[in-house]
C-alpha cells in the first residue's frame, strides 16, 4: 500500500500491509511509489460533488464513491480511452439481475438511517 506519511496511516499498516509511503515535503515520487492517482481520484470525485451533485445526503455518499470509483477504473481498455456509451454499456451488464427498490434508494423505509421528520403535520389543538 503506497500512501504519504501522514500520522493516520501509522495505526497498524505495516502489520496488515506491506505499506510504503511518500514525504511530500521532500519529494513527490520515491521510486514506484507514489500518491497521484489516488489524489487524482479524490480532486475528481470532490469536484463532481460540488459541480454535478450539489445535494449530496450523506445516506448516500457511498453510492456516490461507487460510482466515482467506476468511472475511474473504467477510463480506459487496452491504452484506448473509453466513451460515455461504452461505459454506460458495461454499467448495464453489471447491473442485470439487480433490484433496486425506491425505499431503499431514497433511504425512506423502516430504516434506522432515517427518523421520521415530521414534515407535512399539522399541530393539533
Amino acid at each position: 500500500m503506497y500512501t504519504d506519511n501522514a500520522v493516520g496511516y501509522d495505526n497498524g499498516l505495516q502489520r496488515r500491509f506491506i505499506h510504503e509511503f511518500v514525504n511530500k515535503t521532500e519529494a513527490y515520487v520515491r521510486g514506484r511509489v507514489h500518491v497521484n492517482g489516488m489524489e487524482n481520484f479524490w480532486s475528481l470525485f470532490k469536484r463532481s460533488l460540488r459541480g454535478t451533485y450539489v445535494a449530496v445526503e450523506p445516506f448516500h455518499l457511498a453510492r456516490y464513491v461507487d460510482e466515482q470509483v467506476f468511472r475511474y477504473n473504467n477510463r480506459k481498455n487496452d491504452e484506448r480511452k473509453l466513451t460515455d456509451s461504452e461505459r454506460f454499456e458495461l454499467a448495464m451488464q453489471q447491473i442485470a439481475g439487480k433490484r433496486l427498490t425506491y425505499a431503499d434508494l431514497t433511504g425512506k423505509s423502516e430504516s434506522p438511517h432515517h427518523a421520521p421528520t415530521g414534515t407535512g403535520q399539522t399541530a393539533q389543538a
